[in-house]
């Protein structure tokens, strides 16, 4: 007789001591957007077909979205993990995924500045990637984080990886995300006359006058609120080397700067 192949759970939302080794998050600050996922109807999904239910409550399903986020683990080593197949974690991360993506920004001040700045994110979806400067397949990925609370407003649609920051910012709808703000850029966004960047040396390769200088310093430790932002969100490592469908990067991009906003503010 051929024995049955049982498949154990083994991370569970009911076990709090796994969520932040696994999310990142504190177990209150994850029972917070697991509330904010079911008003945005993570319980009324089934599992792809009506009338069949999902095999994981609510809540292990978004820790399932989240852990893959933050250890970029294959299929084949989460759904065990979980005690679901590997088909059954793909779909998990479809259905959750894009419930929890940024909520656009309803109220800022008018003088709140943004930042922003693009990261190569490698890509193995040859359809949208290109070889960048890394040396590697990869797209670009702009985001706009608010001066002040250094939390993540915008995320723009990835594009590919050999398009510089200047185009980026308007193809991947970032500049439109936008308008009417004051923007902050480094100084790869020349194409693009409305944002602030630094003063750039004369042609003829004289210096720059002491005080252009003493504002581009100031704008050297603003700007680079946006980088550590950048290097923060790394943390979650699919942003390392994303392996799924580049159409889904979009709302992984915004899910990962949604997760980085409550680590800041809860």
């Amino acid at each position: 007789m051929v024995d049955h192949l049982v498949v154990v759970q083994v991370i569970t939302a009911s076990r709090s001591e796994w969520i932040a080794p696994f999310t990142g998050l504190e177990p209150g600050q994850f029972r917070k957007l697991v509330r904010l996922v079911a008003e945005r109807g993570g319980e009324e999904i089934a599992d792809g077909r009506p009338g069949r239910q999902w095999a994981l409550p609510l809540a292990d399903r978004v820790l399932l979205v989240a852990v893959y986020w933050r250890t970029n683990l294959t299929m084949r080593q989460i759904g065990p993990l979980f005690g679901v197949s590997h088909a059954a974690a793909h779909r998990v991360i479809d259905t959750i995924g894009p419930l929890l993506t940024l909520a656009p920004v309803r109220k800022r001040r008018i003088d709140s500045v943004a930042i922003v700045d693009g990261t190569l994110v490698p890509t193995r979806d040859h359809r949208l990637a290109a070889p960048s400067k890394n040396y590697r397949y990869s797209t670009n990925v702009q985001i706009a984080i608010d001066a002040d609370t250094r939390l993540v407003i915008a995320t723009g649609e990835p594009q590919p990886g050999n398009r510089n920051d200047t185009t980026v910012y308007r193809t991947s709808g970032m500049k439109d995300q936008l308008a009417n703000r004051p923007v902050m850029t480094d100084g790869g966004y020349q194409g693009n006359p409305e944002v602030i960047m630094p003063f750039r040396k004369p042609r003829d390769g004289t210096e720059l006058p002491e005080w252009k200088e003493e504002l581009n310093a100031v704008h050297r430790t603003i700007r680079a609120r946006v980088e550590h932002t950048l290097a923060r969100m790394k943390c979650w490592k699919t942003l390392r080397d994303y392996r799924r469908a580049a159409s889904t990067l979009v709302d992984a991009v915004s899910g990962i700067a949604h997760l980085h906003n409550i680590t800041l503010t809860d």
